[in-house]
């Protein structure tokens, strides 16, 4: 691509902002003071010779593109869990596109720039669904933002022959070139970029950490909720061999290229309800919800987050990292399973998730008092997503790099308060969507309170004030002291709130997932 050009003012209209950039020229519109875009290619589409591939370039277009409408989302499952996957949505190939909210598309402004990466559990997600509506990020921080799509699932992380593997993340590696060469003509400052993202958003923004191809593509990181599997590559083409035999076909490029991409998460979809059947080969993976996670390949991703990170690949990247006290609540709630927990039920996560031979012994001298529902949540709460994240911090700081910590416990008032501080609440706070996607869960039937409005503002004024200064308003994470930001009705700045379950997971070494020997 060529360097991004001005406004075209002659183009367009107040109400209807046209920029040129790279590839050609888009018209988007004006709403409620900020200048949208939406469904601007930063990709071919990635089918016929394409499919399977990394992302090509895109090509250029003749004359004014109307960037009025989202883009397809990519294929993916229908959801898990009481998530559902697409919402509404156009249909077509061109899955790999930007948006993009700005307070004015100027070349001069020079504001910095948030790229938001979406979560789902490495097989869902769409940028176009209505929680990740950016309009308020974008007008209470004076800053540009931008989202986009990578492919999910078989699609974007199967780890097929013939392919490159974690095509979703090299996606994302695209999607933040795109950004670099032409924000400015959009009002950014590609030298002032910041990604976030929750859950395997979160993954990937910690990929993309240590990702060789990412160097250099962004100076702030914000990863929300870290899930803590990763695959080796042993691991992923072995799963990538049972999805591909679902579908009665080989784990090839060639073999999946043959049924359409629509249809092909259907493999997906009905194999995840058999991966119990794969314990004795992937261990803890098959009590998981998903087959899908970054791939430790050697190449695209040389290493897990934490290893690289704690050898100095990110220290000049400037971090936030944290999570939610309750995260696991919602999977269980949404599972049914809320308030059944046997003892039995407890033990069995104590011994598959814990860390090491004496996890149960361990979580039960720690938490004395805990019920079986609150042992079989913390463990899982605390593998999948709270110590991974806080690991990812002290692996940074450890190497001289800056990290501040934050855990949201303000409950989620939804269903009667029984999800607490439960994942994916930290969405509908950040981009004030009360109404959309998870809102209509974590909110349901309840209008945002005085005390959830202060705390959304709240969320985006500290996320917007690391994105301009590096500084989120508490002071960083160290080994000594170990600040973390709680965020509440009240916040306030305290130790680490959960120190029974970080000395639990002191010295644990959050590895790629191997086959089972």
């Amino acid at each position: 691509m060529t360097e991004p050009d001005s406004l075209d003012t002659a183009a367009g209209s107040a109400s209807a902002p046209v920029v040129r950039h790279g590839a050609g020229a888009v018209r988007g519109r004006l709403e409620d003071g900020l200048a949208v875009f939406r469904g601007i290619p930063f990709a071919e589409p990635p089918v016929g010779e394409a499919r399977f591939q990394a992302p090509r370039p895109v090509r250029g277009w003749d004359g004014v593109r109307e960037a009025h409408d989202f883009g397809p989302p990519p294929p993916q499952e229908s959801g898990f869990q009481g998530r559902t996957g697409v919402l509404q949505g156009p249909t077509g190939d061109d899955w790999l596109t930007v948006n993009v909210w700005t307070p004015a598309p100027d070349p001069a402004a020079r504001r910095p720039v948030m790229v938001w990466i979406y979560g789902g559990a490495y097989k869902l997600g769409h940028a176009g669904s209505p929680g990740y509506d950016a309009q308020h990020i974008a007008r209470d921080g004076d800053l540009v933002v931008v989202t986009f799509n990578y492919r999910v699932g078989i699609e974007g992380f199967a780890r097929i022959d013939g392919a490159p593997a974690n095509r979703g993340l090299l996606d994302q590696v695209a999607a933040l070139e795109w950004v670099r060469e032409n924000i400015a003509a959009f009002g950014g400052d590609p030298e002032q970029v910041t990604v976030f993202g929750e859950s395997a958003g979160a993954g990937s923004v910690a990929s993309l950490l240590v990702m060789p191809s990412a160097a250099g593509l962004f100076r702030r990181a914000i990863a929300q909720s870290v899930p803590g599997p990763f695959f080796s590559d042993e691991l992923a083409k072995d799963i990538a061999a049972a999805i591909a035999a679902e579908a009665g076909l080989r784990p090839t490029a060639a073999d999946l290229a043959t049924v359409d991409p629509r249809q092909l998460p259907s493999a997906g979809e009905s194999f995840t309800a058999k991966m119990h059947q794969y314990e004795d080969r992937w261990g803890e993976l098959a009590h998981m919800v998903t087959p899908f996670a970054p791939v430790v390949d050697g190449e695209v991703l040389p290493t897990t987050p934490w290893q690289g990170v704690a050898a100095g690949a990110a220290r000049d990247v400037e971090l936030i990292v944290g999570h939610n006290r309750d995260e696991f609540r919602l999977f269980t709630v949404l599972d049914g399973q809320f308030g059944k927990t046997t003892e039995e039920d407890a033990a069995t996560a104590l011994r598959r998730f814990g860390p090491g031979p004496d996890a149960e012994q361990a979580y039960r001298g720690a938490f004395p008092d805990a019920s079986a529902g609150e042992l079989h949540e913390l463990v899982q709460s605390d593998r999948v997503f709270r110590m991974p994240s806080l690991h990812l911090a002290e692996a940074q700081v450890a190497v001289g790099g800056r990290a501040h910590v934050y855990e949201l416990t303000w409950p989620a008032p939804g269903l009667g308060g029984v999800l607490g501080a439960c994942h994916g609440l930290d969405i509908p706070l950040l981009f004030g969507t009360f109404t959309a996607d998870l809102g209509n869960l974590l909110f349901a039937d309840v209008e945002p309170s005085p005390e959830a409005l202060a705390l959304s503002s709240r969320f985006r004024a500290s996320w917007t004030a690391f994105a301009r200064t590096g500084d989120p308003g508490w002071p960083a994470y160290d080994a000594g002291r170990r600040s973390v930001q709680v965020l509440d009705v009240e916040p306030f700045v305290t130790a680490y709130p959960e120190e029974a379950s970080r000395r639990l997971w002191e010295g644990y070494a959050f590895a790629a997932l191997t086959l089972v020997e």
